[in-house]
């Protein structure tokens, strides 16, 4: 399976008289990109050891995680079905499940509450299928944290504030156990785009045991998760001309608002090194093409 590793690192431009860097994962694959490849590649691994050839997650409508895991089962020669939340009647001009579909991943749509419970929805559907593999969704597991913890050894050791976005903590927990491996200075900053993210640092704590060296900023959440504001969409729209690098608003977009509010504070010394992950998540812009 060819995947862009490691991704390279670039400076960016608009932090004048700092050295503020993008660790660019989003190049690994078109889309199996940024964190999903790291969280699917020892979840694969684990499928392949159990010889199960069947992966069977969940996720939104507009979910990343659904179309990386059915391009990853694809290029694996792996059967994916997911169980989707919503109605299929709304999402017929879907564009993201129009690509889940175009990979081969067979669709099973699911009211609300019946979602809440995936382990009960896997039983129901799967329990006689001895190929089936059941994927949590966004790809939670150790095995996620085991792939994304590899990031780390792709960095310069000298870093001083690494950033990334965060939904569930699992990315996030990855990368705290890189540090720590490691044994780094880095200071981990957590941008959780839900409202109310605190917990994070609770779900973090489940895979790493520790939380030396994290600091979360919940204040860049815009509303909640999928949320925006107009100040966001501005501060896209400007990124992405000066940058040349697309952001999405759900996650990456909230995250770099963050370091450019930081950096205007004064919250990084001249001398200190500044690295942002980029996790991907550019088919989100679909769902959100309205506001541009």
């Amino acid at each position: 399976m060819f995947i862009n590793i490691p991704s390279p690192l670039q400076q960016l431009k608009d932090f004048a008289g700092h050295q503020v860097l993008i660790k660019r994962d989003d190049l690994i694959d078109p889309y199996v990109s940024g964190n999903k490849w790291r969280k699917l590649k020892y979840i694969l691994a684990a499928a392949n050891a159990q010889q199960k050839n069947h992966l069977v997650t969940f996720g939104g409508a507009y979910s990343n995680h659904l179309v990386a895991t059915a391009a990853a089962c694809s290029k694996a020669g792996l059967k994916s079905t997911a169980f989707v939340r919503g109605d299929a009647v709304a999402c017929i001009h879907n564009e993201m499940l129009m690509l889940c579909r175009l990979f081969g991943m067979e669709l099973i749509f699911t009211d609300r509450l019946s979602y809440k419970n995936k382990s009960s929805l896997f039983e129901l559907r799967f329990a006689e299928d001895q190929n089936a593999f059941f994927v949590d969704e966004g790809g939670a597991s150790p095995e996620a944290v085991k792939g994304c913890a590899e990031i780390i050894a792709e960095l310069p050791t000298d870093i001083d504030h690494l950033f990334c976005a965060a939904g569930t903590g699992t990315t996030a927990a990855g990368l705290l156990t890189g540090i720590h491996q490691l044994g780094l200075k880095t200071k981990l900053h957590v941008i959780p785009v839900l409202k109310g993210g605190d917990f994070i640092a609770d779900e973090i704590l489940k895979y790493t045991g520790s939380t030396d060296q994290l600091v979360l900023h919940t204040d860049y959440h815009f509303g909640g998760y999928a949320k925006t504001k107009p100040e966001l969409i501005d501060f896209i729209k400007t990124f992405t001309a000066t940058e040349g690098i697309l952001i999405d608003p759900v996650y990456t977009a909230k995250m770099f608002y963050a370091i450019s509010h930081l950096h205007a504070s004064g919250y990084f010394k001249p001398t200190e090194k500044v690295v942002a992950l980029h996790t991907g998540g550019l088919l989100g812009l679909m769902g959100m093409k309205d506001k541009f």
